[in-house]
């Protein structure tokens, strides 16, 4: 039976991807559901998987920084927002791409690609991938122009404690204050650098060197503890996976 691996950082549509792969191909074998590059890579080395649905944009390692680490051990179906990477991947020898949000008469064709290419050697992407690396580590945020009064400020994202939405907006927190902005939650998390900063609730992204210490809360969640913040920010179940080694 041909095994497969899953890593995408939004729980419900990597469930999504899960549930449409058992429909459409009832003899594949799901060796594991993941949310995060680093646990991608152990699950990988664990169950040696044949093939790999990657998202590109996830904390930890992204999904470029897995394929690479990979070589050519497995096919490779990327999952993005981007048109940009999607397109060159599949020119340069990736199986497929999916887009976000889920199109399940798109992933049956990158299915049937698979299926086709199962009995030849993984593409190699070493150059591909070398290049999209490049691309992403430049395409990164690195300051957030917020309004106060008549005045545009630059905030560096360093200086960012955590992103927290706010209705229908999002607020910016610092050690000294707090701004709004209108840039989606999602779209702020796409061009963070993943290494820095870490989804830790459906509308909560942190910096996590602005953590002091991680605790257990008595109702069993996690908490965090930040450095030059009196509030706590809680760790909702579906990324507590990410402090599990800290």
């Amino acid at each position: 039976m041909t095994t497969a691996l899953i890593a995408e950082d939004e729980p419900v549509l990597a469930a999504e991807i899960r549930e449409e792969l058992e429909r459409l191909w009832p003899g594949l074998v799901i060796c594991a559901t993941v949310h995060d590059g680093n646990e991608a890579l152990r699950e990988i080395e664990k169950h040696r998987p044949e093939v790999l649905f990657l998202d590109v944009k996830m904390p930890g390692l992204n999904g470029i920084e897995v394929a690479r680490a990979m070589g050519s051990r497995a096919h490779v179906v990327f999952i993005t927002a981007f048109d940009q990477y999607a397109v060159q991947a599949f020119e340069e020898g990736a199986i497929d791409y999916l887009l976000k949000p889920l199109d399940p008469a798109r992933l049956a064709l990158a299915l049937r690609r698979v299926r086709e290419r199962l009995a030849t050697p993984p593409a190699d992407m070493s150059g591909l991938l070398e290049q999209l690396q490049r691309r992403a580590a430049n395409d990164r945020l690195r300051w957030i122009t917020v309004l106060r009064g008549a005045d545009i400020h630059l905030i560096t994202v360093e200086d960012v404690c955590y992103f927290r939405a706010d209705n229908k907006y999002i607020a910016v927190v610092t050690a000294e204050s707090e701004s709004l902005i209108t840039t989606p939650l999602k779209e702020l998390a796409e061009r963070l650098d993943p290494g820095m900063f870490w989804q830790i609730h459906r509308g909560v992204i942190v910096n996590i060197n602005a953590i002091k210490s991680v605790r257990r809360a008595l109702a069993g969640h996690l908490e965090l503890r930040l450095k030059q913040r009196s509030e706590t920010l809680r760790v909702s179940a579906a990324y507590a996976h990410l402090f599990k080694h800290m």
